[in-house]
């Protein structure tokens, strides 16, 4: 039997929208029934996004229907989409930031008791609603974002990238709360670029591609394989050559340390962190949200001195005032956040080439023709998609962030320091961002890497510390870091054989001291 429009809580057809002579959506529809956990999917610039704000009231379509519990309609804005039952929590969080969480939450209307609730729910009890906004980490953040949205009770809720930000604790919290809303009378529209969610959390999945609906996919134990394959079109042997790549172990090292940090602290998370990044590796830092590891990025480009501890870079110690000092020492940063990266209404080339002018003397000449050709083979390099490229704006987030690791790699990167850095980015770009990040340690840069994605360390990373508490607490060699393991470890628990097997203490040994031979092994 063929289902129809009065068969769908939300019903959208057809929707295009155009910005100049970019296609953000071409012919994209979407079908939600009641009670169901419906995945948006596709690549970075698909549309998922676009298509999110048009049903939310934040952008207007050029073309195209959208029917709720079988009417018509179209909201002009996201008050009006909100009276309507249609709520979403976007990638970046909708608050203030120099209001506090009370004031934030009236300018929605929002009831304070429902609100409370959720974000016990959500794992997250106790907040303080006179804080500041901009005063709470993305992860709290985002977790109020949904508590909010929640306590409205929308007839569609709207989740874009919503655990993309979050430790694997409160993304739990989250997944938790979306399976206890299956099978009642409202709706969830969930984007996500991790397959585990989807399969434990959705009941079908659109696929999105270059702006169409390509596919729509019931979700069981044997679909993601072919929702892959709708998002890109094609087969991607990538991850499976990375998995086969060698790892390089740590009696293989034969040279000093490109970084080494001890007894690193910042008040209040940071307590205690010591730790060796080598040329030539990718070392992965896994933690838990709030336990350190943003004070620890924060001291190593610059941005915070530390108030205890010392950094060493190339067996010199350093000290950093401000990140130009650290970026002069050679350790450049890629964050989560590309808006703080980019700037955002400049074109793909200059970004690309700032820090080109950082090197001409003062009243001195910028080589034109030099900039041009890297800043070109950069963009060859990692695949910039630049037909919007007079504004980095945009471009889709994947590469946005392609951009802001360009900029290192046309200057000549020794050490990046990379913080989720594919976070809310699609299959394809994340892909091709772990090749390059192998590429670059190949070739002799050492890499910093942390990610909220757990799986990402054994496919990058020859290595991991684990941080807890503000501290190092173990080390974990990629040859052995499954995902349960490495959540064990995030965690500090763990069976004793376990953590005599996978998960060793970390002896750091003083700098300018060799960690081979025969002295080092007794």
């Amino acid at each position: 039997m063929t289902a129809t429009t009065t068969d769908y809580l939300l019903h959208a057809r057809d929707i295009s929208k155009h910005y100049g002579a970019v296609v953000a959506l071409r012919s994209a529809s979407l079908a939600v029934r009641p009670g169901e956990v419906h995945a948006l999917m596709g690549a970075n610039g698909a549309g998922k996004s676009t298509l999110v704000k048009i049903l939310t009231g934040a952008v207007r379509p050029d073309g195209g229907t959208i029917t709720v519990r079988g009417k018509e309609r179209t909201a002009h804005s996201p008050a009006e989409a909100r009276r309507g039952g249609l709520v979403s929590v976007y990638q970046e969080p909708a608050l203030i930031p120099d209001l506090d969480i009370l004031s934030n939450l009236r300018l929605t209307e929002t009831p304070i008791e429902p609100f409370r609730h959720w974000l016990e729910e959500l794992g997250l009890p106790g907040l303080d609603l006179s804080a500041m906004a901009r005063t709470l980490p993305l992860a709290s953040l985002r977790v109020i974002d949904l508590a909010r949205a929640l306590a409205i009770e929308p007839d569609v809720l709207m989740l874009d990238e919503m655990t993309a930000a979050l430790p694997a604790n409160l993304t739990e919290r989250v997944l938790e709360v979306l399976n206890g809303m299956r099978g009642g009378d409202k709706s969830v529209i969930f984007i996500s670029h991790r397959m585990t969610e989807i399969g434990s959390v959705c009941d079908r999945a659109t696929v999105l591609r270059e702006g169409e609906t390509v596919g729509v996919v019931d979700v069981d134990e044997h679909s993601a394989e072919r929702i892959v394959e709708l998002m890109l079109g094609e087969a991607v042997d990538q991850q499976e050559a990375l998995a086969e790549r060698h790892v390089v172990a740590p009696e293989q090292r034969k040279h000093a340390p490109r970084v080494s940090v001890r007894g690193v602290a910042l008040h209040p998370r940071l307590r205690d962190v010591s730790f060796d990044l080598y040329e030539g590796e990718v070392l992965g830092v896994v933690a838990l949200e709030g336990q350190g590891q943003d004070e620890l990025f924060d001291v190593l480009s610059g941005w915070e001195r530390p108030e205890a501890g010392e950094i060493y870079v190339n067996g010199q110690p350093v000290a950093f005032r401000h990140p130009a000092d650290a970026i002069r020492a050679g350790l450049v940063y890629v964050p989560a956040d590309r808006a703080e990266a980019l700037l955002m209404q400049r074109s793909v080339k200059e970004n690309i080439a700032l820090p080109f002018s950082s090197r001409v003397p003062r009243w001195g000449w910028i080589r034109k023709r030099k900039e041009h050709e890297t800043v070109t083979n950069s963009i060859e390099k990692l695949q910039i998609d630049t037909r919007a490229q007079g504004e980095v704006r945009r471009l889709s987030g994947g590469n946005q962030q392609k951009v802001t690791i360009a900029r290192w790699v046309a200057s000549g990167v020794e050490t990046l320091l990379c913080f989720d850095p594919t976070r809310g980015i699609d299959i394809r770009t994340k892909n091709q961002i772990y090749v390059l990040l192998r590429e670059l340690a190949d070739s002799g840069a050492a890499i910093l890497l942390y990610t909220s994605e757990l799986s990402e360390i054994p496919l990058v990373c020859d290595r991991a510390v684990v941080i807890f508490g503000g501290e190092v607490v173990g080390e974990v060699d990629a040859r052995h870091a499954d995902e349960p393991t490495l959540l064990k470890a995030a965690h500090n628990i763990g069976t004793e054989k376990e953590a005599a097997e996978v998960v060793t203490e970390t002896s750091t040994v003083p700098v300018g001291e060799e960690a081979d031979g025969e002295e080092a092994s007794q």
